[in-house]
């Protein structure tokens, strides 16, 4: 099989085009780490079934805008997944699951600790069920410790982790981000730990358990700062969209009201903005040699290039700062963003199919593979909706079934 060409992404494929495909993984999480997790291991071709409460779904259903009553949010956060409501917490629901665990790949839950075993679902029940699964259990601060029972969500491992300590104005608040950072993070590094478990059982034969806390993830994308603290005694502080190792580096205005972004991580590329600028004498400064002493002279050096910019639109700016070859960026909404022609080029946002809504434009796959592709196949399903399907392929019988919907288990 040939990958796409460049620029090119696939068109949609059976499952069993993806490089996961054969792999089953039983989404049991909800809210966001745990089952966007199970999305991206979907995207490239494992069959993820979603289970939810009959009467209580996932809870992304209705986040956020919603068009017809159906929430979009969870278009995207299910998309590629079987739909089954089970309820756990019953004899007979968990009677079910252990089943479809037996014959699946990796379980991905975020309930409390405690929760699974209090239902007979323990590591012990599935692992007897299944010695190869790979149980992936995605919490707030971890399965141990003094706040392993703390209800935990993306802004507190936001909060704990040191992001917001360092997000804002010197003279502000600590920030919080306005969308699920710790939770996306916490998503990759769980889908991951999930290939890791699944190549160690290559080797192994047997399955393990997964123990991510969102705190840690979040912990090491803040790069050095224990390192910086432990040898140097070094807290990093808040300096707004300022870097303390390099300048210049903000956010700037320009003539028609518009932002761009300024980054000048080398040297090279800082003496080309201040050449750009008008300001070349300052490259024969002794201090602008590197990048800490150019971030201790950031108020001349912003002076400057925001005097520059606000004076020019921002096609002008883009125009110049590209045959300079200095590094800029504009700031887009998300209307630019989808507008955009390099995200058009990539593929970054593509047309799904949707029974409910009809044609939807969303995220593509997270990265392109040039011979085992992934891909969407369908957006997020309603409530239950392939209940029946996956419970007659375990080999349930219609009554059966209809026994478990009149019992309550399903």
């Amino acid at each position: 099989m040939t990958g796409p060409a460049d620029g090119e992404r696939p068109s949609p494929e059976p499952p069993s085009s993806g490089p996961l495909a054969g792999l089953r993984v039983l989404d049991l999480a909800t809210l966001f780490a745990g089952p966007l997790a199970a999305t991206l291991l979907g995207d490239y071709g494992a069959e993820v079934i979603k289970v939810e409460h009959p009467q209580r779904p996932d809870p992304s259903r209705g986040h956020g805008p919603a068009k017809d009553g159906i929430g979009l949010w969870w278009k995207l956060l299910g998309r590629n997944k079987k739909t089954l409501t089970l309820d756990l917490s019953h004899p007979d629901g968990r009677d079910v699951l252990l089943r479809l665990a037996a014959g699946s790949d990796v379980v991905i839950e975020n309930f409390r600790p405690g929760t699974l075993e209090r239902w007979g679902l323990g590591w012990d029940e599935l692992s007897a069920a299944n010695p190869r699964l790979v149980l992936a259990r995605v919490t707030g601060f971890g399965q141990f410790g003094p706040y392993a029972r703390r209800p935990g969500f993306g802004t507190l491992a936001e909060a704990m982790s040191g992001f917001a300590a360092i997000t804002g104005e010197p003279d502000g608040p600590p920030t919080l981000p306005p969308f699920g950072l710790a939770d996306a993070i916490a998503a990759m590094a769980t889908s991951y730990a999930v290939m890791a478990a699944l190549h160690g059982r290559a080797a192994t034969g047997r399955g393990q358990v997964i123990d991510l806390a969102l705190i840690e993830p979040m912990l090491t994308v803040l790069g050095p700062q224990p390192l910086w603290y432990d040898q140097l005694g070094h807290i990093q502080p808040r300096t707004g969209n300022r870097s303390a190792n390099v300048a210049p580096r903000n956010t700037y205005r320009t003539a028609d009201g518009s932002w761009v972004a300024v980054s000048a991580s080398a040297e090279s590329v800082a003496e080309r903005v201040m050449r750009l600028v008008g300001r070349p004498e300052v490259i024969d400064e002794p201090w602008f040699a590197t990048g800490a002493g150019r971030a201790r002279h950031a108020d001349e050096l912003d002076t400057a290039v925001a005097g520059w910019i606000a004076r020019h639109d921002r096609a002008e700016v883009m125009a110049a700062f590209e045959k300079a070859e200095a590094a800029v960026a504009p700031i887009y909404d998300i209307r630019e963003v989808m507008a955009d022609p390099q995200y058009q080029a990539l593929g970054s946002i593509t047309e799904v199919p949707d029974d409910e809504l009809g044609t939807l434009r969303m995220q593509n796959v997270l990265f392109r593979l040039s011979e085992t592709p992934g891909a969407i196949r369908w957006a997020g399903r309603p409530h239950g909706a392939d209940t029946d399907e996956v419970l007659a392929a375990l080999g349930l019988t219609g009554p059966e079934i209809d026994g478990l919907r009149a019992a309550g288990a399903l």
